[in-house]
Protein backbone atom coordinates (compact mmCIF):
# COMPACT_ATOMS: atom_id res chain seq x y z
CA UNK A 1 0.00 0.00 0.00
CA UNK A 2 2.68 2.23 1.17
CA UNK A 3 4.54 1.44 -1.98
CA UNK A 4 1.82 2.27 -4.06
CA UNK A 5 1.26 5.46 -2.66
CA UNK A 6 4.78 6.69 -3.02
CA UNK A 7 4.71 5.72 -6.72
CA UNK A 8 1.42 7.65 -7.54
CA UNK A 9 3.12 10.60 -5.64
CA UNK A 10 6.14 10.52 -7.56
CA UNK A 11 4.03 10.41 -10.69
CA UNK A 12 2.16 13.41 -9.57
CA UNK A 13 5.11 15.58 -8.95
CA UNK A 14 6.72 14.48 -12.10
CA UNK A 15 3.56 15.19 -14.16
CA UNK A 16 3.55 18.94 -12.53
CA UNK A 17 6.98 20.02 -13.91
CA UNK A 18 6.46 18.11 -17.08
CA UNK A 19 6.47 20.01 -20.26
CA UNK A 20 5.55 17.99 -23.43
CA UNK A 21 5.35 19.18 -27.32
CA UNK A 22 3.65 17.39 -30.46
CA UNK A 23 4.73 16.89 -34.08
CA UNK A 24 2.38 16.33 -36.88
CA UNK A 25 2.83 16.76 -40.82
CA UNK A 26 0.30 18.00 -43.61
CA UNK A 27 -2.00 15.84 -44.77
CA UNK A 28 -2.13 14.51 -48.53
CA UNK A 29 -5.96 14.10 -48.59
CA UNK A 30 -9.31 15.47 -47.31
CA UNK A 31 -10.11 12.47 -44.80
CA UNK A 32 -6.56 12.59 -43.48
CA UNK A 33 -7.03 16.24 -42.47
CA UNK A 34 -10.13 15.51 -40.63
CA UNK A 35 -7.74 12.83 -38.67
CA UNK A 36 -5.45 15.71 -37.98
CA UNK A 37 -7.38 17.94 -36.46
CA UNK A 38 -9.54 15.60 -34.52
CA UNK A 39 -5.97 14.89 -33.17
CA UNK A 40 -5.26 18.18 -32.61
CA UNK A 41 -8.08 18.65 -30.74
CA UNK A 42 -7.36 15.24 -28.58
CA UNK A 43 -3.87 16.17 -27.48
CA UNK A 44 -4.71 19.94 -26.96
CA UNK A 45 -6.50 20.23 -23.66
CA UNK A 46 -2.88 18.22 -22.51
CA UNK A 47 -1.59 22.26 -22.61
CA UNK A 48 1.57 21.38 -24.96
CA UNK A 49 4.09 24.04 -25.05
CA UNK A 50 3.77 24.05 -28.45
CA UNK A 51 2.38 21.67 -31.84
CA UNK A 52 5.09 21.69 -34.53
CA UNK A 53 3.51 21.65 -38.29
CA UNK A 54 6.57 19.70 -40.83
CA UNK A 55 7.60 20.47 -43.68
CA UNK A 56 6.98 17.96 -46.83
CA UNK A 57 10.40 16.96 -49.02
CA UNK A 58 11.65 19.26 -51.14
CA UNK A 59 9.28 21.88 -49.50
CA UNK A 60 6.60 20.14 -51.21
CA UNK A 61 3.64 21.17 -48.34
CA UNK A 62 4.84 24.59 -47.55
CA UNK A 63 1.27 26.11 -48.76
CA UNK A 64 -0.47 23.08 -46.17
CA UNK A 65 2.07 23.64 -43.60
CA UNK A 66 1.16 27.91 -43.48
CA UNK A 67 -2.83 26.71 -43.31
CA UNK A 68 -2.42 25.12 -41.11
CA UNK A 69 -0.27 26.81 -38.44
CA UNK A 70 -2.73 29.73 -39.16
CA UNK A 71 -5.51 28.23 -38.64
CA UNK A 72 -4.19 26.90 -35.28
CA UNK A 73 -3.37 30.33 -34.74
CA UNK A 74 -6.98 31.35 -35.64
CA UNK A 75 -8.82 28.45 -34.31
CA UNK A 76 -7.21 27.17 -31.11
CA UNK A 77 -5.41 27.59 -27.83
CA UNK A 78 -2.06 26.43 -29.23
CA UNK A 79 0.98 28.00 -29.82
CA UNK A 80 1.96 26.40 -33.17
CA UNK A 81 5.57 25.98 -34.52
CA UNK A 82 6.15 25.79 -38.32
CA UNK A 83 8.71 23.85 -39.71
CA UNK A 84 11.08 25.55 -42.86
CA UNK A 85 14.14 24.04 -44.64
CA UNK A 86 16.42 25.29 -47.35
CA UNK A 87 15.39 22.76 -50.07
CA UNK A 88 14.24 23.57 -53.26
CA UNK A 89 13.85 27.56 -52.68
CA UNK A 90 15.93 30.76 -53.17
CA UNK A 91 16.31 32.68 -50.15
CA UNK A 92 13.78 35.11 -51.67
CA UNK A 93 11.30 32.54 -51.32
CA UNK A 94 11.74 31.41 -48.58
CA UNK A 95 11.97 34.67 -46.67
CA UNK A 96 8.67 35.15 -47.85
CA UNK A 97 7.42 32.35 -46.07
CA UNK A 98 9.08 33.21 -43.06
CA UNK A 99 7.10 37.01 -43.29
CA UNK A 100 4.12 35.45 -44.02
CA UNK A 101 4.06 33.47 -40.74
CA UNK A 102 4.76 36.55 -38.90
CA UNK A 103 1.72 38.06 -40.82
CA UNK A 104 -0.60 35.47 -39.55
CA UNK A 105 0.68 35.36 -36.05
CA UNK A 106 3.21 32.24 -35.46
CA UNK A 107 6.61 33.63 -33.79
CA UNK A 108 8.12 29.66 -33.71
CA UNK A 109 10.04 28.22 -36.42
CA UNK A 110 11.69 25.10 -36.75
CA UNK A 111 14.55 25.59 -38.57
CA UNK A 112 15.96 22.36 -40.94
CA UNK A 113 18.25 22.09 -43.65
CA UNK A 114 15.98 19.34 -44.91
CA UNK A 115 16.19 16.10 -46.92
CA UNK A 116 18.29 15.64 -50.57
CA UNK A 117 15.82 16.51 -52.84
CA UNK A 118 16.54 12.66 -54.35
CA UNK A 119 15.62 11.50 -50.46
CA UNK A 120 17.50 10.49 -47.65
CA UNK A 121 20.69 8.74 -48.86
CA UNK A 122 21.18 10.94 -51.74
CA UNK A 123 23.86 14.06 -51.99
CA UNK A 124 22.47 16.96 -50.79
CA UNK A 125 22.88 20.34 -52.90
CA UNK A 126 22.30 23.62 -51.71
CA UNK A 127 19.75 25.60 -53.87
CA UNK A 128 20.89 28.13 -56.47
CA UNK A 129 20.38 31.16 -54.50
CA UNK A 130 18.97 29.38 -51.29
CA UNK A 131 20.30 28.85 -48.00
CA UNK A 132 23.39 26.75 -47.46
CA UNK A 133 22.44 24.99 -44.46
CA UNK A 134 20.48 25.18 -41.28
CA UNK A 135 22.48 27.53 -39.56
CA UNK A 136 22.24 29.87 -42.74
CA UNK A 137 18.47 29.45 -42.28
CA UNK A 138 18.58 30.27 -38.51
CA UNK A 139 20.53 33.47 -39.61
CA UNK A 140 17.85 34.21 -42.04
CA UNK A 141 15.01 33.87 -39.91
CA UNK A 142 17.16 35.79 -37.07
CA UNK A 143 17.45 39.20 -39.43
CA UNK A 144 13.44 39.23 -40.66
CA UNK A 145 12.14 38.82 -36.48
CA UNK A 146 11.78 38.06 -33.14
CA UNK A 147 10.97 34.69 -33.64
CA UNK A 148 11.84 31.49 -31.43
CA UNK A 149 13.85 28.96 -33.42
CA UNK A 150 14.37 25.28 -32.90
CA UNK A 151 17.22 23.35 -34.67
CA UNK A 152 17.47 19.84 -34.91
CA UNK A 153 20.27 17.40 -32.90
CA UNK A 154 21.19 13.82 -33.20
CA UNK A 155 21.92 11.71 -30.52
CA UNK A 156 23.89 9.12 -33.12
CA UNK A 157 24.96 12.46 -35.28
CA UNK A 158 23.60 12.65 -38.49
CA UNK A 159 24.27 10.22 -41.01
CA UNK A 160 26.20 12.52 -43.16
CA UNK A 161 28.19 13.67 -40.73
CA UNK A 162 31.49 11.90 -40.65
CA UNK A 163 32.03 12.44 -36.82
CA UNK A 164 30.55 13.55 -33.78
CA UNK A 165 32.82 16.83 -33.73
CA UNK A 166 31.69 17.48 -36.98
CA UNK A 167 27.66 16.77 -35.99
CA UNK A 168 28.26 18.98 -32.76
CA UNK A 169 30.35 21.78 -34.76
CA UNK A 170 27.22 22.00 -36.99
CA UNK A 171 25.21 22.64 -34.20
CA UNK A 172 27.03 25.28 -32.74
CA UNK A 173 26.94 27.25 -35.69
CA UNK A 174 22.99 27.09 -35.61
CA UNK A 175 23.43 28.38 -31.69
CA UNK A 176 25.75 31.01 -32.80
CA UNK A 177 22.93 31.67 -35.38
CA UNK A 178 20.54 32.28 -33.19
CA UNK A 179 18.74 29.03 -32.81
CA UNK A 180 17.30 28.76 -29.10
CA UNK A 181 16.29 25.00 -28.18
CA UNK A 182 17.06 21.59 -30.18
CA UNK A 183 15.02 18.74 -30.49
CA UNK A 184 16.39 15.25 -30.78
CA UNK A 185 15.71 12.89 -33.59
CA UNK A 186 13.96 9.66 -32.10
CA UNK A 187 16.34 7.41 -30.12
CA UNK A 188 15.40 4.54 -28.02
CA UNK A 189 18.86 4.51 -26.14
CA UNK A 190 18.55 6.44 -22.90
CA UNK A 191 21.87 6.26 -22.79
CA UNK A 192 23.24 7.66 -26.13
CA UNK A 193 20.74 10.78 -25.04
CA UNK A 194 22.66 10.99 -22.36
CA UNK A 195 26.03 10.67 -23.51
CA UNK A 196 25.13 13.19 -26.28
CA UNK A 197 23.86 16.07 -24.80
CA UNK A 198 27.35 15.62 -22.14
CA UNK A 199 29.22 15.97 -25.87
CA UNK A 200 27.18 19.05 -26.31
CA UNK A 201 27.57 20.64 -22.52
CA UNK A 202 31.41 20.00 -23.18
CA UNK A 203 31.30 21.90 -26.01
CA UNK A 204 30.25 25.12 -24.60
CA UNK A 205 26.81 24.58 -26.06
CA UNK A 206 23.79 25.35 -23.54
CA UNK A 207 20.32 25.47 -25.14
CA UNK A 208 17.71 22.97 -24.17
CA UNK A 209 18.27 19.70 -25.66
CA UNK A 210 14.44 18.28 -25.91
CA UNK A 211 14.72 14.60 -26.66
CA UNK A 212 12.07 13.01 -29.43
CA UNK A 213 10.38 10.19 -28.50
CA UNK A 214 8.49 8.10 -31.09
CA UNK A 215 5.59 6.00 -29.96
CA UNK A 216 6.14 2.96 -32.18
CA UNK A 217 2.46 2.53 -34.56
CA UNK A 218 4.42 0.10 -36.55
CA UNK A 219 7.65 -1.58 -35.89
CA UNK A 220 8.51 -2.65 -39.15
CA UNK A 221 7.78 0.92 -40.98
CA UNK A 222 10.17 2.78 -37.82
CA UNK A 223 12.90 -0.12 -38.12
CA UNK A 224 13.08 0.15 -41.98
CA UNK A 225 13.01 4.71 -41.44
CA UNK A 226 15.53 4.23 -38.37
CA UNK A 227 17.89 2.30 -40.71
CA UNK A 228 17.93 5.06 -43.36
CA UNK A 229 17.98 7.69 -40.90
CA UNK A 230 21.16 6.39 -38.87
CA UNK A 231 18.66 5.44 -35.52
CA UNK A 232 19.83 2.62 -34.27
CA UNK A 233 17.24 -0.69 -32.94
CA UNK A 234 17.92 -2.09 -30.16
CA UNK A 235 17.63 -5.76 -30.11
CA UNK A 236 15.43 -5.64 -27.13
CA UNK A 237 13.00 -3.32 -28.70
CA UNK A 238 12.92 -5.72 -31.73
CA UNK A 239 12.29 -8.68 -29.11
CA UNK A 240 9.13 -6.66 -27.33
CA UNK A 241 6.91 -6.53 -30.72
CA UNK A 242 8.62 -10.36 -31.82
CA UNK A 243 5.02 -11.84 -33.08
CA UNK A 244 2.72 -8.80 -33.18
CA UNK A 245 2.45 -8.15 -36.91
CA UNK A 246 -1.09 -9.38 -36.73
CA UNK A 247 -2.14 -8.09 -33.58
CA UNK A 248 -2.82 -4.59 -33.72
CA UNK A 249 -4.11 -4.24 -30.13
CA UNK A 250 -1.16 -5.71 -28.22
CA UNK A 251 1.25 -3.73 -30.34
CA UNK A 252 -0.19 -0.89 -29.33
CA UNK A 253 -0.34 -1.94 -25.76
CA UNK A 254 2.88 -2.71 -25.60
CA UNK A 255 4.07 0.83 -27.97
CA UNK A 256 2.18 2.36 -25.10
CA UNK A 257 4.51 1.11 -22.23
CA UNK A 258 7.67 1.71 -23.87
CA UNK A 259 7.20 5.31 -24.94
CA UNK A 260 5.94 5.35 -21.04
CA UNK A 261 9.06 3.65 -19.53
CA UNK A 262 11.25 5.85 -21.79
CA UNK A 263 10.36 9.06 -20.47
CA UNK A 264 9.87 7.82 -17.39
CA UNK A 265 13.80 6.40 -16.54
CA UNK A 266 14.70 10.39 -18.63
CA UNK A 267 12.50 12.16 -15.98
CA UNK A 268 14.27 10.02 -13.30
CA UNK A 269 17.33 11.63 -15.19
CA UNK A 270 16.75 14.85 -14.43
CA UNK A 271 14.73 15.20 -17.89
CA UNK A 272 11.51 17.65 -17.76
CA UNK A 273 10.50 18.48 -20.86
CA UNK A 274 9.83 15.94 -24.03
CA UNK A 275 8.44 16.30 -27.98
CA UNK A 276 6.50 13.41 -29.19
CA UNK A 277 6.67 12.38 -33.10
CA UNK A 278 2.76 11.82 -33.03
CA UNK A 279 2.92 10.69 -37.09
CA UNK A 280 -0.62 12.43 -36.55
CA UNK A 281 -2.23 9.60 -34.28
CA UNK A 282 -3.22 10.74 -30.86
CA UNK A 283 -4.59 8.21 -28.99
CA UNK A 284 -1.07 6.49 -28.45
CA UNK A 285 0.50 9.66 -27.12
CA UNK A 286 -2.25 10.41 -25.25
CA UNK A 287 -2.25 7.22 -23.66
CA UNK A 288 1.38 7.54 -22.67
CA UNK A 289 1.19 11.21 -21.10
CA UNK A 290 -1.94 9.49 -19.01
CA UNK A 291 0.50 7.02 -18.22
CA UNK A 292 2.58 9.86 -17.02
CA UNK A 293 0.74 11.72 -14.97
CA UNK A 294 -0.67 14.63 -17.28
CA UNK A 295 -4.45 15.22 -17.31
CA UNK A 296 -6.41 17.56 -19.38
CA UNK A 297 -7.09 21.04 -18.19
CA UNK A 298 -9.94 20.82 -15.83
CA UNK A 299 -10.10 17.03 -15.51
Amino acid sequence: MNHNTERSGRRSQDADKLKISFEFFPPKSEKMEENLWASVERLAPLSPSFISVTYGAGGSTRERTHDIVARMVEETKVKPAAHLTCVGATKQEVNDVIRSYADCGVNHIVALRGDPVDGVGSRYEPHTGGYVNAADLVSGIREIGDFEVTVSAYPEKHPESPDFAMDIEMLRQKVDAGATRAITQFFFDNDLYEAYVERVRRAGIFIPIVPGILPIHNFKQMANFASRTGASVPQWLANRFEGLDDDPETHRLVAAAIAAEQVQDLLERGIDDFHFYTMNRANLSYAICHLLGLRPDGA
